[in-house]
């Protein structure tokens, strides 16, 4: 008995060591990693859902594929304010404007018709190896079959064993243009891009037309044209567009203009192929940094070096503090410094805090269950924990090119309008309102409050008094000090409400927040029901589902809501344009991300004009002049920047937040050694109970087993 019991205890020592990475840590999640081999842990939380570059418009699925594509541009990586450069072209892009009969005119010319952008490409770009362009002795496709039963035998990618290469071209980017007119693959800036790309809209018809006479076969959209795209040479190539659009050259450096070969197209679409999964959706091919080598979207997703990847640069320039915080030491290193980026599927929040406190994550954000342990929040500010510390870690805080804000229905009798008692009920409530509270008890201090709609790094938002919203705030001692709630009494009182109850009537005024089920808790809507009352107004939440919800913003049902945006390029445009009146959500046909409806003809006028002008003087003056409309007219009650903390361990180099792309990893290096040794020091084995183990299981079963052979001893005399 006692033998079977102790070798049970024995295997069980044994298999753990067994089990134990090459540091002695026996709860190491990873598989073991090659010597020498530079990998980054990361997670994703929910499997994406298309990793197509013309479809994905989701930031997690981007944070994939931007590291695999190569769209013309990329944002500076160090460089405050955000800067674009060439990624795959020598230069800049050309930019010339002609008038109607194609002569070349200046910018400010009145008979601008057109804007004509000139790219010249870097020569001998190579994509990553991939069956597509492998090819046969005759310099054919190696892979052509026009049948199912020919497929059979390639059930997986992996399947295909051949891989070939093939140099980027110009060719490429217009292939893909082309693709942004193909409704089936539902691109999801169709609207912005086909009112300004010439000849999108004639395309989409052509390519309607010919999927109605051949339903099931594959388009090459080499066959096309596309009358505002033109080849001038296998290296350089043009984009016309419609009238003047300066935002152009920042969707240049979106995923949505990267370069899909026609050999790519080709073999995805062959017999089979996209019923097997075998498509763009689940395999990205490009001339990034990075190659997809695994997919499994129930479990890790692996991005590996590219090894046909462009000889290029850490680079050498950034801001003033940079060098001093280390971001400056791999300058002029090639790219990239990791060999494989692996990213494990993790649904919930602790045992990725968990994994990333034992070193088996390299970065993690700060969620609500772990902020106390990770920050201190004092009068001083917002600091690390002494643990953290203690461990190394280190904390980025920086405030996203975002907007939150709750805002007013316009179109509402009651809170929208633009008569002067209307504006003063949407200025009481938004003296009233304390978003500052509302970021320190929900968001754990993760905000700043907003004094327009512009955040941080966007050109037009001015820090200190002279951005100050003088409608909500006075400025007191060097800060903004909300407005005294005995203010927004007086101007309710104005606005025919005294003390909350209607001057006519006497009835209590009652307003509605409209959000969905899932926003809020009863704390949060406990805590908004106090802001009103302040002021005697009653507010009722009416929480509906999601597509409810949608349904009456569509029909400017909503009366108050809650609403937010985050910045698609770094232009003023990107977000005053979400009070621009022909982009109201209700009745305009426009793009609809105006969702209060708000609509003053002054500050359309003015954004026509400010969204043509580069960054100067006279389209700051513009800007001022729109905002300070906006304050008066109110069509938000309060807004605030959302502040992201990122925690870094401590062999993780070369870490900046860029709040606009999604192209950092190839720029972040590992420092595996010191992360073997900080592991090997946070997940040391305890074997003591096991050993505790054994002896009690010896002290129960020797006696037994002495009493045992005695009696067998005894028989045998």
């Amino acid at each position: 008995m006692f033998s079977r019991v102790g070798l049970v205890a024995f295997c069980l020592i044994v298999f753990a060591v067994g089990c134990a990475d090459k540091n002695g840590n026996w709860n190491n999640p990873h598989a073991p990693e090659k010597e020498h081999i530079r990998v980054m842990y990361s997670v994703f939380t929910s499997p994406p859902k298309n990793l197509d570059p013309v479809r994905t418009y989701n930031l997690d699925e981007a944070t994939l594929i931007d590291q695999i594509y190569e769209p013309p541009l990329e944002y500076h990586y160090l460089k405050r304010p955000y800067q674009l450069k060439p990624l795959t072209l020598r230069d800049l892009p050309n930019l010339e404007y002609l008038s109607e009969d194609g002569t070349i005119v200046s910018e400010k010319s009145e008979y601008v018709t057109y804007s004509r952008y000139t790219f010249q490409l870097k020569k001998g770009i190579q994509y990553q190896p991939h069956p597509a362009f492998a090819m046969n002795d005759r310099d054919e496709p190696y892979y052509s079959f026009s049948n199912e039963s020919s497929a059979r035998k390639f059930r997986i990618l992996a399947d295909f064993k051949h891989v070939g290469t093939k140099e980027l071209v110009a060719n490429d980017y217009i292939y893909q243009i082309k693709r942004m007119a193909d409704p089936r693959l539902q691109f999801p800036i169709w609207d912005i891009v086909s009112s300004y790309l010439v000849g999108m809209k004639d395309l989409r018809r052509e390519i309607v037309q010919a999927r109605r006479d051949n339903p099931t076969g594959w388009l090459n959209l080499d066959t096309f044209p596309l009358a505002g795209v033109r080849e001038i040479d296998r290296y350089t190539f043009q984009i016309t567009l419609h009238k003047k659009y300066p935002q152009f050259k920042y969707w240049l450096a979106f995923h949505f203009f990267a370069p899909i070969p026609m050999e790519l197209d080709r073999f995805y679409n062959l017999p089979g192929q996209q019923e097997k999964n075998i498509s763009l959706a689940f395999h990205p091919v490009g001339t990034g940094a990075f190659m997809m080598t695994k997919h499994d979207a129930s479990s890790e997703i692996v991005l590996e070096k590219n090894p046909n990847f462009s000889l290029t640069f850490y680079p050498s320039e950034g801001e003033i503090e940079d060098e001093s915080l280390g971001l400056l030491a791999d300058a002029g290193k090639p790219l990239p410094f990791l060999d494989k980026i692996i990213f494990r599927l993790e649904k919930e929040a602790i045992p990725i805090w968990t994994k990333f406190l034992q070193g088996y994550y390299d970065r993690s954000g700060v969620g609500s269950d772990s902020f106390d342990q990770a920050v201190d929040v004092s009068v001083d500010g917002i600091a690390l924990s002494d643990e953290m510390r203690g461990k190394g870690i280190s904390l980025n805080m920086t405030v996203e090119p975002a907007t939150y804000y709750m805002g007013f229905n316009m179109l509402d009798p009651v809170v929208g309008g633009y008569s002067e008692q209307q504006r003063k009920l949407r200025n009481a409530i938004a003296i009233a309102y304390d978003e500052q509270e509302q970021i320190s008890i929900f968001r754990n201090g993760r905000g700043e409050i907003a004094m327009s709609p512009l955040p941080p790094g966007i050109f037009g938002y001015q820090e200190g008094e002279r951005g100050l919203d003088e409608e909500v705030f006075d400025w007191v001692d060097g800060k903004p000090v909300r407005k005294p709630i005995e203010i927004a009494a007086r101007l309710l009182s104005e606005a025919g409400y005294p003390g909350g109850r209607d001057r006519v009537t006497g009835k209590p005024l009652v307003l509605n927040l409209d959000t969905t089920t899932s926003s809020g808790d009863a704390a949060r809507q406990s805590w908004l029901i106090k802001q009103f009352n302040k002021l005697g107004i009653q507010l009722n939440i009416r929480a509906t589902d999601y597509n409810r919800f949608q349904d009456k913003m569509e029909s400017a049902k909503a009366q108050i809501f809650f609403w937010g945006w985050f910045a698609d390029y770094p232009d003023p445009e990107n977000f005053l344009f979400l009070l621009y009146g022909p982009n109201s959500r209700t009745g305009s046909g426009g793009s609809g991300v105006n969702s209060t409806n708000y609509n003053n003809q002054r500050f359309n006028e003015l954004f026509d004009d400010m969204k043509v002008m580069p960054n100067s003087p006279e389209r700051l003056l513009i800007i001022e002049k729109m905002l300070k409309i906006y304050r008066k007219d109110r069509p938000w009650a309060s807004s605030f920047h959302p502040r992201t903390f990122t925690l870094n361990n401590a062999w993780v180099k070369n870490f900046k937040p860029h709040g606009m792309s999604q192209v950092t990893l190839k720029y972040q290096d590992i420092d595996i050694k010191l992360r073997e040794n900080r592991r090997g020091d946070w997940n040391k084995p305890v074997v003591w109970p096991l050993w505790l183990f054994l002896t009690f299981c010896f002290l129960i079963f020797f006696p037994g087993y002495l009493a045992y052979r005695r009696r067998q001893t005894q028989k045998i005399i």
